[in-house]
């Protein structure tokens, strides 16, 4: 059995612009981080990871893609979701990104 930390750094994970949200697709499972974009700023809602997947560092990986893509494009960032606002107050790398205000 892979051992969480290669099965995270295998997952792709793909911005779905249609569905306005980012993914990682495992099977038939898919695990989101939903978002709407305002102009410069992407602002993160909500982010879901089925039961089956969870505790295996998926929604870690899932929101580091988002943030990292939100970086490559420029974007600022403003979250509304509980788990991504977590994720920015462990991991200040992220907080540069952070919309003022």
């Amino acid at each position: 059995m892979m051992d969480h930390r290669s099965l995270t750094a295998n997952m792709a994970v793909v911005d779905n612009p249609s569905e306005r949200r980012f993914e990682v697709r495992l099977g038939d499972a898919v695990a989101f981080a939903s978002y709407r974009l305002v102009d410069n700023l992407i602002v993160f809602t909500h982010t879901e990871v089925p039961v089956s997947l969870r505790r295996r560092g998926i929604a870690n990986r899932l929101v580091r893609g988002a943030l990292d893509s939100s970086r490559a494009r420029g974007l600022k960032v403003r979250s509304e979701c509980p788990y991504v606002t977590a994720f920015l107050q462990r991991h200040p790398d992220y907080r540069d990104l952070l919309a003022p205000g």
